[in-house]
């Protein structure tokens, strides 16, 4: 304390105020508005409208697909952009494949089945807790 005393000449620091309220910063008008993710890394979830499940291995924090990949989406189902979107290493009854999906679309899975997509090995490992991140693919 001393030392801070010689530094201010004996006088105590004077308190800071905030150059402008928070309040009184404008919106930036091209902004995109933040949200944070529902869902995490190595969670299982289901496709709410179809049949397939799978691990997130990724999530963009709002769309970032190409536009041709979006419009094909049917208009009465297409997703808003606005929204964090996550990739998934997919199965069906068919096949494996990778899925990229809106948050709006996805529901916790409750099957207690293992994924057997042949890429989750390569970053994940199974415990009793799910489905974690092998060390080197986290950052």
């Amino acid at each position: 304390m001393k030392r801070l005393s010689r530094l201010f000449g004996g006088k105590k620091p004077a308190k800071t105020q905030p150059i402008v309220e928070a309040s009184e910063i404008p919106e930036l008008p091209n902004a995109i508005p933040t949200r944070e993710a529902k869902y995490q890394i190595g969670q299982v979830l289901r496709h709410r409208l179809f049949d397939f499940r799978g691990v997130v291995f990724d999530v963009d924090p709002v769309f970032a697909n190409t536009d041709e990949w979006y419009e094909s989406i049917p208009e009465e189902v297409r997703p808003s952009k606005d929204q964090p979107y996550y990739h998934l290493f997919a199965e069906n009854e068919r096949t494996h494949y990778v899925a990229y999906v809106s948050e709006q679309n996805l529901v916790p899975d409750e099957d207690d089945a293992r994924v057997s997509h042949p890429d989750i090995a390569k970053m994940f490992e199974l415990t009793d807790h799910g489905y974690v991140l092998k060390a080197a693919q986290r950052n």
